[in-house]
């Protein structure tokens, strides 16, 4: 149990911010990230070494996501399903209104992986050498990819 212990120390910061860039919702965040650590508990023995323990940790915590959000779909009615906050740009303060609307709606746009990289960077606040790491790829692909991504979504705006 005491490896556990550190496994949950070391990594709890990390797992949290990168579900929070999924999430956007504090609680959530807090809710899913106790959820992959009891999962990752559980599951522990499984665990045979073939990526790092950061990612496979990611790699929970992002099917208990989506795991919630199709349970999520199933209760709520999609017309009272709360309204969510993006920024327009990256380097600017979260918008609100009409503005907001339409670049969440560019971001969903976006093809895989840069909508996933600018939401990591962005929300999650994650660092490109984590980025790269949760991909398999270099810390520059991650810098290449956000670049390439931020360019794509200002395009669609």
């Amino acid at each position: 149990m005491g490896d556990f212990e550190t496994l949950y120390v070391q990594y709890f910061t990390d797992v949290y911010k990168y579900v929070l860039s999924l999430c956007r919702s504090e609680s959530e965040a807090e809710e899913l990230t106790q959820e992959t650590f009891f999962k990752a508990l559980q599951n522990i023995d499984r665990f045979q070494g073939q990526c790092k323990v950061y990612v496979w940790l990611c790699q929970i915590a992002k099917n208990s996501y989506f795991s919630s959000l199709k349970k999520r779909k199933r209760c709520v009615p999609q017309e009272e399903a709360p309204e969510q906050i993006a920024p327009g740009e990256p380097e600017q303060d979260y918008l609100t209104g009409e503005i907001a609307f339409e670049a969440q709606q560019a971001l969903h746009r976006l093809g895989e992986p840069y909508k996933e990289v600018l939401l990591l960077r962005i929300f999650g606040e994650l660092p490109f050498s984590r980025i790269g790491q949760l991909f398999g790829k270099t810390e520059s692909w991650a810098r290449v990819t956000y670049h390439r991504g931020r360019i794509k979504w200002k395009e669609l705006l």
